[in-house]
Parts: structure tokens; C-alpha cells; sequence
């Protein structure tokens, strides 16, 4: 059997076996006696209803609305699929709400709406407001869907988003601004070439905008050739992307000293020549899936100076739709946002930039079978598996809904709502919490023997940073120094000691002393006890 073949078995034998599909409901109280059915159901659940008859806001503490988001498309615009209508498309909604569950423990249901009048699909959702904290919208074609979010966002008081727009241009935007931080680029000078004209395309062109990149700096193709302002067949929502620059121009001459290229479109369409014809330190986000405009290794191949991401997980820098829309709504139920505005968007690319720069756990390294990831060129955003994603991106966007007057619920104890997300995922062991907050209380110096090992270094720079304690190193200062900036470790405040230095010679003397007088009758001469304190473990252990 082909490997086609077989991954198509595969796919089709796991959401067919045992129960079909991917979803199912569970109850969250007792069921089991005929008081848990009468407290559930009739008579008792007749209290509730009244207590939110009373005030309608007591729906979200007596029922699931607070954590229920509905995905929604009417299978328009499916994957790479298309108009495969609204019962094809249920397989992707279902895995969007499998994604919501584990991702950020938000409950889903998806709903498939078999009406393709952007008109009359407006007045559908906006009929299910009552059932649900959010709305996600999904693989519904342009133009309609610019006309469906938006007028959605009007008439509906919880928050809205479609996330083809706006999740690749919130992932695709944090991994640019890193990319040109590292390529000593400023947005607000990078020319822009953009090749796809899409929902997606448009968002991103708009979020990069609100980023600081310049409108004249854009030049956008879609299937027809470059849009210019002089093209007649240009659809409405198209010519504010339209080009005032040579009316005939070709993707290929737009390439030549373009600094960055952003691929919303199909596979295999740039060339190792046009990579060649960019300008210096190059960015190439090819974005299509599964073939990316131009794949990894030609890219890279062409041009050694190159920050190269995809939508595929087998190459470095993945735009993945999953580092956002789960921590995005997730932040925005937390505070019972109204909506879900341009301030949040940005707080949550700018939190996913930030944490790219930080010390990746070890968990996340052995997820993807490597050895250290950290900051550069093939690590611009974060991976998807790395458990810090909650906790960083859902308060960055839930702050920036208090703080842009979205927010309905305002948090007002961070440490706690921080816990409280860790816990969602399971990430909650008990007795390391209470020793972290112990430790934090009372923080004590710990010295760490083997600081010439980039994972003890990672560890100080995490210990130093939570609070837990004072970490002091002990090895050779350059040697330290230069395995930290190869891992990007910041080791800013923290001490270190090289034990082995003439400058060490009274206090390595002064140890071995004190390790005579313990030691003298269990085989330990001065002599000895002097040399011993040459090794990092005896000397460390006689700091304590």
C-alpha cells in the first residue's frame, strides 16, 4: 500500500472507530441519584432560571455560557478544500473544538450552517448570543466573511473573531517582528511582497500596519496579477490594497529588493532566483499549505542569510493558527470581553514575541526532539506544545481588554488567575506549588556546581527570575559568559565564582581548613583537603 494510501486509511479509520467523530458531551455535576435528577432537571433546576430571569448577567454563574465558544462556518472555504459545503466541513469544526479543549479547556460546540447569504447567516448567529460566550468563525470565503464578522461585531455583545483572518496574522505578525529584530531591519522601513489576496492576506497586511509598516510599502497579488489601482476587475474590498507602482508588474520583478515576503496563496509558485534578487538578510514567510510557496530547503538554499517560517510542523518557525485563537478567547471569556478589539490582537503578538525570547523548558525540547531551542533565526515564535502559552498569551489579552474598556469582568489578583489557568491544563502539582511560594517567602542562596552546562545555566536564570532563590555559579567566568550567549541566557545579577582562580587561593585554603578538622580521622590529610577544594563539589558543598 502507497503512503498516500495509508495516511487516508489512517484518517479515515480514526474518526470513524468506536464512537464517530472527535466530540462528545460530558456532565459536570453527579447524576447518579434521583436527587442529582431533580436538582439537574425539574423541579429544582426551575431556581436557576429564575435567578437569571431576575438578572440575565447570573447566566454565566449558573450555566456554561461563560466557557462555551461556538464554531461556526457554512463549509465555504474549507482547509484547501473550498465550497465543500456546510456537512464536509464538520470534521475541521470538530477538530477546532478539540484544539479550544486541550489547548485552553474552552468547551465547544460547532455549528454548521447550511446558508450561504452572508445576510440571512448574520441573523442565524446572531439568534444563538444567549447559548454561547464566543463566536468563532470558520472557512467562510471572502468577500462574505468581512461582511459576516463585522457586522456581527455590531449587533453582538460577546466577543466575535474569524480566525483565517486573524489568527495568521497575529502568529505570522510576532514571528515578523523577531524576524526583523534579528535581521536589524525597521518595519516601518521593510518593503512588503504579498502573494494571495485573501481573507488572511488582508489581515495581515492590516495588523502589520498597526505594527508600524508602512501602507506604501505593500504590494499585493492575487490570481490575476499584481492589484493596482487602474485594474477594473478589482472587487470592492480589494482596492485598498491596490498599488499605484507599474500597472504590468510581476511577481517576479516585485522580489527584487523586497526585504520581506509574505505567501498566503498557493505552493510552488517563488523561485531560488527570486529569493536571490531580495535584499540583504531576507524574510520569507510561505505560508501556503501543505506546499509552501517556495519550500524550506530551496529558500534556504538560495540564501544562507534567510529567516525562512511555513504552516508546516516538519520545518522550523510553524505559523500555526493554534499559539492564538485558543489563549485569545480564552483571555477574552475570562474578563467577559464585548468584543475582541485591535488592542488585544496586539497583546497577543506582542506576548508571543516576548516569549519566544525567553529560556524554552526542557518538556518542550524533548516534545520536538531537540536539544536546546532557543532564540534565532529557526526559532521566531514559540512552539505549539510549550505549556507557558496560556498563562503568557491569555492574560497579556485579557489585560488589554480591561484596559481598552472591553472587559465586562476585570481581573484584580494576576498571581491567582495565573494558577487558575495552570490548573485547566493539569499543570497544577500541588507540593511544587507550595514549595515554589514557600521559597518565594523566604528565597535562600543556592549554588549551582556545574554552571558550565547550558541546562544548569537555564535553571539559575529561572530560579534567579521566579524569585525562588539567589543563584550563585560556580566555574570559569569567560567560559560561563559564552555558553550563555550562545543559548541567549540572561544572566544579569547573578554571580559567578571560579573556584580554580589565584583569586579564590585564601578562600580555597580557608574550605580546606574547615574540611581538615571534619575530615583529619577518616583518611583526610592538610594537603589533601587543600586540592579537594579545586573540585567545584567540594567546594560548593563547603559555601553551604
Amino acid at each position: 500500500m502507497q503512503k498516500d494510501q495509508l495516511r487516508r486509511q489512517q484518517a479515515l479509520e480514526y474518526h470513524s472507530k468506536g464512537r464517530p467523530g472527535k466530540i462528545e458531551v460530558i456532565p459536570t455535576k453527579d447524576a447518579k441519584t434521583q436527587r442529582d435528577l431533580s436538582l439537574a432537571y425539574s423541579p429544582g433546576v426551575a431556581e436557576p432560571c429564575k435567578e437569571i430571569h431576575a438578572n440575565v448577567e447570573n447566566v454565566y454563574k449558573y450555566t456554561a455560557k461563560g466557557n462555551l465558544v461556538a464554531v461556526i462556518s457554512n463549509g465555504t472555504a474549507v482547509l484547501g478544500l473550498g465550497d465543500i459545503g456546510p456537512e464536509a466541513g464538520k470534521p475541521v469544526m470538530e477538530g477546532k473544538g478539540v484544539l479550544f479543549k486541550i489547548f485552553a479547556d474552552i468547551d465547544v460546540f460547532d455549528i454548521e450552517i447550511n446558508e450561504k447569504d452572508p445576510v440571512k447567516f448574520v441573523q442565524i448567529v446572531k439568534a444563538l448570543e444567549p447559548t454561547f460566550g464566543g463566536i468563532n468563525l470558520e472557512d467562510i470565503k471572502a468577500p462574505e466573511c468581512f461582511y459576516i464578522e463585522q457586522e456581527l461585531k455590531k449587533q453582538m455583545n460577546i466577543p466575535v473573531m474569524h480566525d483565517d483572518q486573524h489568527g495568521t496574522a497575529i502568529i505570522s505578525a510576532a514571528a515578523l517582528l523577531n524576524a526583523l529584530e534579528l535581521q536589524g531591519k525597521k518595519i516601518e522601513k521593510a518593503k512588503f511582497v504579498v502573494n494571495g489576496a485573501g481573507a488572511a492576506a488582508m489581515a495581515c497586511v492590516m495588523l502589520y500596519e498597526s505594527l508600524g509598516a508602512s501602507h506604501e510599502n505593500f504590494v499585493m497579488f492575487d490570481r490575476k496579477g499584481v492589484l493596482h489601482t487602474h485594474r477594473q476587475d478589482l472587487e470592492e474590498h480589494k482596492k485598498k490594497f491596490a498599488t499605484t507602482k507599474k500597472t504590468d508588474l510581476t511577481l517576479e520583478e516585485a522580489f527584487k529588493g523586497a526585504d520581506v515576503f509574505i505567501g498566503l496563496s498557493v505552493g510552488n509558485v517563488v523561485s531560488a532566483e527570486m529569493v536571490k534578487a531580495m535584499a540583504k538578510n531576507p524574510i520569507v514567510f510561505a505560508m501556503a499549505n501543505p506546499d509552501p510557496e517556495i519550500t524550506y530547503e530551496a529558500a534556504t538554499g538560495a540564501r544562507k542569510d534567510v529567516i525562512m517560517a511555513t504552516g508546516r510542523s516538519d520545518y522550523p518557525n510553524q505559523v500555526n493558527n493554534v499559539l492564538g485563537f485558543p489563549y485569545i478567547f480564552r483571555g477574552a471569556l475570562d474578563v467577559r470581553a464585548k468584543h475582541i478589539n485591535e488592542a488585544m490582537k496586539l497583546a497577543a503578538v506582542k506576548a508571543l514575541a516576548e516569549l519566544t525570547k525567553t529560556p524554552v523548558p526542557d518538556i518542550v525540547n524533548l516534545a520536538y526532539n531537540e536539544k536546546n531551542i532557543s532564540f534565532g533565526p529557526e526559532y521566531i515564535i514559540p512552539k505549539p506544545l510549550d505549556p507557558r502559552l496560556l498563562a503568557t498569551v491569555a492574560p497579556a489579552v485579557a489585560k488589554a481588554a480591561m484596559e481598552s474598556g472591553e472587559a465586562q469582568f476585570p481581573i484584580t489578583d494576576w498571581d491567582a488567575y495565573e494558577l487558575e489557568l495552570n490548573k485547566r491544563l493539569g499543570l497544577d502539582n500541588q507540593l511544587s506549588r507550595v514549595i515554589g511560594n514557600k521559597a518565594r517567602k523566604d528565597p535562600k542562596r543556592v549554588v549551582f556546581a556545574d554552571a558550565e552546562n547550558a541546562k544548569i545555566l537555564k535553571v539559575a536564570q529561572l530560579v534567579h527570575e521566579e524569585g525562588v532563590g539567589y543563584p550563585i555559579l560556580l566555574g570559569d567566568d569567560k567560559r560561563i559568559h559564552e555558553i550563555a550567549e550562545i543559548n541567549n541566557i540572561d544572566l544579569d545579577g547573578i554571580p559567578v565564582i571560579n573556584h580554580k582562580s589565584d583569586a579564590m587561593d585564601e578562600t580555597r585554603r580557608k574550605y580546606g581548613e574547615i574540611f581538615f578538622q571534619k575530615r583529619q580521622r577518616r583518611g583526610v590529610n592538610h594537603y589533601e583537603a587543600y586540592k579537594m577544594m579545586k573540585d567545584r563539589n567540594y567546594f560548593g558543598s563547603m559555601m553551604v
